[in-house]
């Protein structure tokens, strides 16, 4: 009985930090618009941020033309590459994840919608 509590709590303790919730692109594209006007996902086109066309897998700091931040620019230099688990992150509190980044967008609380958005993100990345 014990074993199964201990073993209970362990996985109530872990298993968030370790799954993600499945995205929906359709919705993740109307979240979406939320960041449309600073990001472009489906051309390369700066706005007030950098466009977001292919960043899933793209290494941080390297979207064409864009000038990012010092931190930004670390981040991106230290190996930082845009995945499920750091965009997930980063959207979850941007300045948190990345201290003195010119993004000032409080982040996506829910994790059902980061994870709408990014799954949107990836078909813009295939």
């Amino acid at each position: 009985m014990k074993m199964r509590l201990l073993l209970a709590m362990l996985a109530v303790a872990v298993l968030p930090g370790l799954a993600h919730a499945d995205g929906d692109a359709a919705k993740g594209e109307k979240i979406f618009r939320k960041c449309h006007a600073c990001h472009v996902a489906d051309a390369k086109k700066n706005r007030v941020g950098p466009y977001l066309l292919g960043v899933v897998g793209r290494k941080a700091a390297t979207a064409e033309g864009y000038h990012y931040s010092t931190a930004m620019k670390a981040k991106g230099a230290d190996g930082l590459v845009w995945d499920e688990k750091t965009l997930d992150a980063f959207l979850t509190n941007p300045r948190k994840y990345v201290p003195g980044t010119k993004m000032t967008f409080i982040g996506l609380h829910k994790e059902q919608d980061r994870a709408d958005v990014i799954a949107y993100l990836k078909t813009k990345s295939e």
